[in-house]
């Protein structure tokens, strides 16, 4: 069996300041980070038969995943936009709209439309590459938006657009 898999499709490119200055903090925190470690690896060297070595393997896979995701945001950084002027047209949903939706119970939920590398959560920050912010852009307010999941029709009512 083959373990070929075809690439993931490529994520937008946008980015708001405060997602880029988050992922530029990263990737210093990981290159200091990374001293510490080296130093620890080192001393884990020093100690003998490193097949046996414990701590010397925690370090050795510690270090390929920090050396990993530092690649990763040296080739990713460079390739970014960062996204600093709000729309003219304020009232239709663009990339970093806050949007609030209702939905058919009249419960609200709010989104901010970001980009792929920002996405969190806990506060509620939606992918621009995702099926609902898809579906959001270039509406406008109490535009009906009606998402296809699972063989389930969801369908809200944009209630308010805000840009921060």
């Amino acid at each position: 069996m083959s373990r070929w898999r075809p690439p993931r499709p490529k994520s937008s490119p946008y980015i708001t300041p405060e997602g880029y200055q988050t992922l530029e903090d990263e990737l210093k925190q990981l290159w200091h980070r990374r001293k510490g470690v080296t130093s620890a690896l080192a001393a884990a060297a020093a100690e003998g038969d490193r097949s046996e070595n414990a701590e010397y393997i925690y370090r050795k896979k510690e270090l390929r995943g920090i050396d990993s995701r530092i690649n990763y945001l040296q080739k990713r950084l460079p390739s970014l936009k960062v996204v600093r002027e709000t729309p003219q047209n304020k009232d239709k949903v663009f990339f970093g709209a806050v949007v609030t939706l209702e939905k058919k119970d009249g419960t609200e939920v709010s989104y901010r439309i970001v980009g792929a590398d920002e996405i969190d959560a806990s506060k509620d920050y939606i992918s621009i590459d995702s099926p609902l912010a898809k579906a959001l852009l270039k509406k406008s307010f109490d535009d009906e938006v009606q998402l296809h999941h699972d063989g389930n029709t969801l369908e809200y009512y944009i209630v308010a657009i805000d840009y921060e």
